[in-house]
């Protein structure tokens, strides 16, 4: 290769080559100050391009096995990976003789894998080849990119093997080798772990923090996560992943004001670069449309001056879960346009389906979930399946549902069966069908709360059946099964304090003045024709019908509803989280509600949001 086609626009400043009449051009004589000049031009290599043809020119102008050529091959490992052209970083690594491979040169390419989605497993096998060749031990710089690996594949064993490998190098006390510990375990749900290793900690770094604060997130511990960021900001300024957490918590929680005091927080800050201010605008569209303020979640979206994928899933899922389904669809189609030219993954799809869902849209459904497999040849997942069959069940074709349950390439779970068996009560299938749907659905033995489902939606089949016989029968089963109905538990924030209750509850400190306003709630309903449907009360004594009224009557929504209609300003939004699904009657309560006093009333459910205003929902009945 000529050293004229060398990293235009640059000129190499060398003398030529020396030759002879028997070989090719020689090496250099002053070799050091050859390599100092060849280190110094791959400071200004910008591109693949330019790197390869100083690495021809290395090769044909130096001594493979000096150290400064070595030290050389290094570098030009290190910028290949920074390329993100790992499969030439291989080939460089490999085209150095194995007893020459340093430290630097293994941790450079275990780097690059474990920056590289497709090739997380790589960094592992390296990891195993480096220690089994034994010519170089791994460093503090070796760990935390092979437990970045181990996380991302979720290797909780061999994460923990290298967390041995940590402890007999020495460097347990390393901040940034315990930082991706606690990374590695927050991401693997070993939240126990990851917190021994952060209370361990003698010395913590802002990244320590973020990720310890996430993988609480990730945990569900919401609470714990907000207050551990209260803790972070006595030594550390938050930066945009700890807004991202924080966020995320907000959402998880839904709580509002907290979410819009981060959001608050975030205006004040206005230091993030390009990238860093999407993924803080999609935290943010999450957390507004997740706390129930759709509109300012629109707001945000409309606002952003530069969208990624994620930012047009988290807004279609948004629209589709507020009951938006026309809008959610139309935001699909602009995104996959002539304009944006977008290409949706397997994450869009589950948002169009849910919109088709929530609106029993089975024809869309059906049309989408073609076109996801025909025109953008993505492999439906179980999330997809749950979607399409769901949608099918409960517009009432629970026979084609069926059928897709038994061609599905994966095994259903649970959440299939139970919105199938769901589907089943609400469309009046067989006794017979219902009941081995339950039968299935308790074979899964996933969780507890599969098992009390199966059971809760089999005694309102025969409840719809006027079977109270057998109604008894399943209630005797679950005692004898040990068997608990999941709680309702709804959650309302007042003043930037949640308040929490659930059905029946009598522990809230204003109980006397809640279930009075019920009462009074309750004479209004009735004035208008309101009548309870006794069979959202299955599980309670099936020969009294005061004993289900009463039931009825104290479902935890309606305990936070009464709560919020007396701590709340006249016509002021409320809003209510439940942990399960609306029932058929306080769905219908709700409606009137807001419709006898004139306010309107949020609520979101295991599923789904339901606005209702002036007597009617934005589900239109359809949940």
């Amino acid at each position: 290769m000529s050293t004229g086609l060398l990293l235009h626009p640059l000129t190499l400043h060398v003398p030529p080559p020396t030759s002879t009449s028997n070989g090719p051009p020689q090496p250099f004589s002053t070799a050091g100050n050859h390599h100092r000049h060849i280190l110094s031009l791959s400071e200004t290599c910008t591109s693949m391009s330019q790197l390869k043809q100083l690495h021809a020119f290395t090769l044909r102008t130096t001594f493979p096995d000096e150290t400064a050529t070595l030290f050389l091959y290094g570098r030009i490992l290190q910028l290949s990976s920074s390329f993100f052209d790992v499969s030439y970083a291989f080939r460089v690594f490999d085209s150095i003789h194995q007893e020459n491979h340093s430290s630097f040169m293994w941790n450079t390419l275990i780097r690059a894998c474990a920056h590289d989605v497709s090739r997380k497993e790589e960094a592992l096998l390296l990891y195993r080849k480096m220690l089994g060749r034994g010519k170089s031990a791994p460093d503090k710089h070796t760990f935390p990119f092979v437990l970045k690996a181990c996380a991302y594949i979720f290797g909780l064993s061999e994460g923990k093997q290298v967390h041995c490998h940590v402890v007999k190098h020495g460097l347990s006390g390393d901040v940034y080798v315990n930082n991706g510990l606690i990374h590695l375990y927050g991401s693997c749900g070993c939240l126990d772990l990851a917190q021994k290793v952060f209370n361990d900690m003698t010395e913590r770094s802002l990244v320590s923090w973020n990720s310890m604060i996430d993988a609480l997130v990730r945990a569900g511990e919401y609470d714990s996560a907000l207050e551990l960021f209260r803790q972070m900001q006595r030594s550390f300024e938050p930066d945009g992943y700890t807004m991202q957490s924080v966020l995320s918590a907000c959402a998880g929680l839904g709580s509002l004001s907290l979410g819009t005091w981060a959001h608050a927080f975030l205006l004040r800050r206005c230091d993030f670069d390009v990238a860093m201010d999407v993924l803080i605008k999609n935290s943010l569209i999450e957390m507004y449309c997740k706390c129930g303020s759709l509109k300012m979640g629109e707001q945000v979206f409309k606002g952003m001056r530069k969208r990624d994928l994620a930012s047009w899933n988290a807004m279609i899922l948004g629209l589709a879960t507020h009951g938006r389904a026309d809008e959610a669809l139309g935001c699909f189609d602009r995104m996959v346009g002539k304009e944006e030219n977008v290409k949706p993954n397997s994450v869009t799809f589950v948002a169009v389906l849910t919109a088709c869902n929530h609106r029993g849209m089975v024809k869309k459904g059906r049309q989408y979930f073609d076109m996801m497999v025909r025109d953008y040849a993505i492999k439906p997942a179980l999330e997809h399946y749950g979607c399409i069959i769901d949608l099918a069940a409960r517009a009432g074709y629970i026979t084609e549902a069926i059928d897709m349950v038994t061609s599905m390439p994966m095994k259903p779970d649970a959440v299939i069966w139970r919105s199938l068996l769901d589907a089943c009560c609400k469309k009046g299938a067989s006794v017979q069908l219902s009941e081995e749907i339950a039968t299935r659905l308790i074979e899964t033995r996933e969780d507890n709360q599969s098992s009390s489902g199966a059971y809760v939606l089999l005694s309102r089949v025969y409840a719809s059946a006027s079977r109270w016989n057998d109604v008894g029968i399943v209630r005797k089963l679950m005692t004898e099964h040990g068997i608990r109905k999941e709680p309702g538990c709804s959650s309302i924030e007042i003043n930037g304090i949640s308040h929490e209750f659930f059905a029946g509850d009598t522990s809230h400190p204003q109980t006397k003045q809640i279930y009075e306003h019920l009462k009074v709630i309750d004479d209004k309903l009735r004035s208008v024709g309101y009548l309870p449907d006794c069979s959202q009360a299955p599980l309670v004594d099936s020969n009294n019908d005061g004993s289900k009224e009463y039931s009825l009557r104290l479902h935890s929504e309606r305990l936070a509803i009464a709560f919020g209609l007396i701590s709340l300003p006249p016509r002021t939004p409320i809003r209510v989280f439940k942990n399960l699904r609306v029932c058929s009657d306080c769905h219908e309560v709700t409606k009137l509600i807001s419709k006898v006093f004139n306010t309107e009333i949020i609520v979101r459910d295991r599923v789904r949001f339901h606005h209702f205003k002036d007597g009617s929902c934005s589900c239109s009945d359809y949940w």
